[in-house]
């Protein structure tokens, strides 16, 4: 097997990020995916990120495990051939602006005719319906409504986004997750699909925590506090005496006491406040002094070990060139190695979770352009001119 989601066919008519790394972790785990671009206008993500000799990095990873064919949608037909994918088919991913398939004949009504079982995951910024609906939006701008970026960032500073798609990735993770429950709810209900409405905002709301209800309940919105918890403490970032930084968290009480015990500070651990994370959190200044201090004398080597053999969380502030040594990331093969057309072997994130039973697998990396029109075409039984003509047409 290559996964639970073998004989699960995918298309992914989705760009740039959320919806093709659902698709993608959908292919991670067995599901056979088409990446469907447009003839003249390819996925931007091919040119998101850095190449190497023309090759586009990223999307080398997020368009892994996919076939890829060219057809243009909006083509009455192109449309014709989409319907035919479609008809055996049980997913179809798509993040185009509200309507826009049902302005190509595609929408739903006419999709689920054709094949009743069909799951339609739709991704926008603000979902399918209400006062935004319409609105272009892209992580930046969710990341920014969320609640994360008036977190994130020093306490004294502005608000920060993220260097990163965060919003999109978080989405993304969501939208497998959801598809996986549509397949699930097919099966036990007499194989009826449905459509999924994921907008990008909502999972990041539910990531960034606890704050809506703190706003409705008390009133309140929490404020920046750097790299600090409201929380824990001590809780922040520490510098070795050999330049690097280390991360300590303590949401355990039994943790926070092996730490302070660890930095030579036991009589802290009898106060009244130091019984709950909150009450420590409004004792940041003399716990991070207390843990900052013993760090800065040592180096990252001496305090992991230190940390490691009192039983305390710590962890190295990594780039990611340090991930690829890291022996529990290899151990456990959280990266792996595929072997590329073009690049030759390359390394990059392997599927997300480790199964017994029915594991995931990386069976080739991102495809080129349209590198697989040909041999979708002829397996729904178009003949060799017809497929010349598809081309020469601008179909495909």
């Amino acid at each position: 097997m290559t996964g639970p989601l073998e004989g699960i066919k995918v298309l992914d008519i989705s760009t740039i990020l959320a919806g093709p790394l659902v698709a993608q972790i959908l292919g991670d785990f067995g599901a056979e995916v088409i990446k469907i671009e447009h003839p003249t206008r390819p996925d931007g993500m091919r040119g998101h990120g850095l190449d190497k000799d023309g090759h586009p990095l990223w999307w080398t990873m997020v368009s892994r495990n996919k076939r890829t064919m060219t057809l243009n949608l909006g083509n009455e037909q192109g449309a014709e051939i989409f319907r035919r994918l479609v008809a055996d088919a049980d997913v179809v991913v798509e993040n185009f602006r509200p309507g826009t398939l049902e302005r190509w004949g595609l929408g739903y009504d006419v999709l689920s005719a054709d094949n009743p079982g069909l799951i339609l995951l739709r991704v926008t910024g603000f979902g399918q319906t209400g006062p935004y609906s319409k609105r272009p939006a892209f992580g930046t701008l969710v990341e920014s409504m969320s609640g994360f970026a008036h977190l994130t960032g020093p306490a004294d500073g502005p608000p920060t986004l993220p260097a990163f798609g965060l919003a999109d990735s978080l989405a993304g993770i969501a939208g497998s997750s959801a598809v996986s429950m549509a397949l699930l709810h097919r099966t036990n209900n007499g194989g009826k699909g449905q459509v999924i409405d994921l907008d990008l905002l909502s999972p990041i709301m539910t990531a960034v925590g606890p704050g809506i209800i703190y706003a409705d309940q008390l009133g309140i919105d929490l404020e920046r506090t750097g790299n600090r918890s409201s929380n824990n403490a001590p809780r922040n970032l520490y510098k070795t005496s050999d330049g690097f930084w280390l991360a300590i968290s303590t949401s355990a009480n039994s943790i926070a006491e092996r730490v302070l015990r660890l930095v030579g500070h036991a009589e802290v651990i009898d106060e009244p406040w130091f019984a709950t994370g909150r009450e420590r959190a409004a004792h940041a200044d003399l716990l991070d002094g207390y843990v900052g201090g013993w760090i800065g004398d040592r180096t990252r080597d001496e305090v992991v070990a230190e940390f490691e053999k009192a039983g305390a969380a710590v962890a190295p502030v990594y780039k990611p060139s340090e991930l690829l040594d890291d022996p529990q990331v290899n151990a456990i093969e959280m990266v792996t190695t595929v072997e590329d057309e073009d690049l030759g072997p390359v390394r990059m994130q392997n599927v997300m979770w480790r199964m017994g039973e029915s594991p995931g697998s990386i069976r080739h990396t991102g495809r080129a352009h349209g590198a697989d029109t040909d041999e979708v075409l002829a397996e729904l039984g178009c003949s060799a001119d017809s497929i010349e003509e598809l081309h020469r047409s601008g179909v495909v």
